[in-house]
């Protein structure tokens, strides 16, 4: 059977704390809503609960009525394995989940144990069943789920001491045990999808263009492993853009839409305050006071949705919608002359990161540098 064309978005993290979610996404919610399917990550838990977990520096819990703003956004998958998703304790993913269900929107990466976390999300659009499995590479580890106890699904990577894996730490390659997991569930998933997506929650956060040493052997690994389409987020940045055995990995989707006071060094909370401080020291740069509810790298305002196209003979066409993030934090999709401008970021990043150059074209398509006439 002939497929459809399918298009489908990728947004990168998600994290909104503030009131009237819906004004926050205003700006992406035309593109995502056009598209047959779009996706995020959603950073941290969608509840009231007040306990924070330990083992990072802790994100409060988001209003869980801002999940149905997600929805009517156009988001109808997400991926919730990452360093925040369990800062709440397993009440914040249950209801988290629960609102989720509620909202209508399908998820993977999290779940009130591992065989749960690791379940694959599935859409049938267009005939075409589309699967997403979703984990983190980052830890921290308390944050993991188990056998019998909430939190979400990991990819576990070597250290450079073999201490913990946390965000902080320096994660040098990837383990024997996470490919085996990518292979097992890529195996899985694709008894049930005609198409398999990997999202990695990986990276060095804060920092333009480098990738981690294990960053390209994890996306490698999961397209060696059948994925179609590997995505990533967690850097709070955006990255390169390479294929490798023809399939599109975005090595960094950037921030999909942020805006949240828990960044901020002026709140009460003392770790939260010490975290905001110490990342310009460990960073080195100055937010802008412009950008008070997104306070990132400055080049973080160069951002795009990842844009995918699935032809009739299934053949995959990866590209990127450009995106400028506006002050105090509001993404919107960008005009014409600064979208010209974040192409051309996303092509020198690519470079400067060591990947095979690409060049992205006018109407955000993204082809090997070769390739171009």
């Amino acid at each position: 059977m002939e497929l459809e064309e399918i298009s489908i978005l990728f947004t990168g993290d998600l994290v909104l704390d503030e009131p009237d979610a819906a004004y926050w996404l205003d700006g992406l919610a035309p593109a995502l809503r056009d598209a047959d399917l779009s996706l995020g990550h959603l950073e941290v838990p969608h509840t009231g609960c007040r306990h924070e977990a330990i083992g990072d520096v802790p994100a409060p819990g988001a209003p869980p009525e801002n999940l149905a703003a997600i929805a009517h956004a156009g988001i109808g998958m997400v991926s919730l394995a990452g360093n925040h998703i369990a800062d709440c304790g397993a009440e914040g993913i249950a209801d988290t989940i629960a609102g989720l269900k509620s909202s209508g929107i399908l998820y993977a990466g999290a779940g009130a144990h591992l065989a749960e976390a690791r379940k694959p999300a599935i859409a049938e659009v267009k005939g075409c069943r589309i699967g997403m499995l979703s984990y983190n590479c980052v830890g921290p580890e308390l944050s993991w789920a188990g056998e019998s106890s909430a939190g979400c699904a990991f990819l576990p990577m070597e250290t450079a001491d073999g201490s913990a894996v946390t965000p902080q730490a320096d994660l040098t390659s990837v383990s024997p045990a996470a490919i085996e997991i990518l292979e097992k569930d890529i195996r899985s998933a694709s008894q049930d999808a005609d198409v398999v997506i990997v999202a990695l929650h990986k990276g060095i956060v804060h920092t333009p263009v480098t990738l981690a040493p294990y960053e390209r052997p994890i996306a490698h690994a999961a397209v060696d492993a059948g994925a179609h389409i590997v995505i990533s987020h967690h850097a709070h940045i955006t990255r390169g853009v390479e294929f490798y055995r023809g399939r599109p990995i975005y090595h960094g989707l950037g921030n999909g839409c942020v805006v949240t006071r828990a960044l901020s060094p002026e709140q009460d909370h003392p770790d939260r305050a010490a975290w905001a401080r110490k990342r310009r020291e460990m960073f080195g740069f100055e937010p802008d006071p412009a950008y008070h509810l997104a306070p990132f790298h400055p080049e973080a305002v160069n951002a795009f949705l990842g844009r995918i196209r699935i032809a009739r003979d299934g053949s995959v066409e990866a590209g990127i919608v450009p995106v400028f993030i506006e002050p105090p934090g509001r993404p919107v999709l960008a005009r014409e002359s600064k979208s010209r401008e974040i192409c051309d970021y996303l092509e020198a990043i690519t470079s400067g990161a060591g990947l095979p150059e690409i060049s992205v074209l006018d109407d955000g398509r993204i082809v090997p540098r070769e390739l171009v006439g």
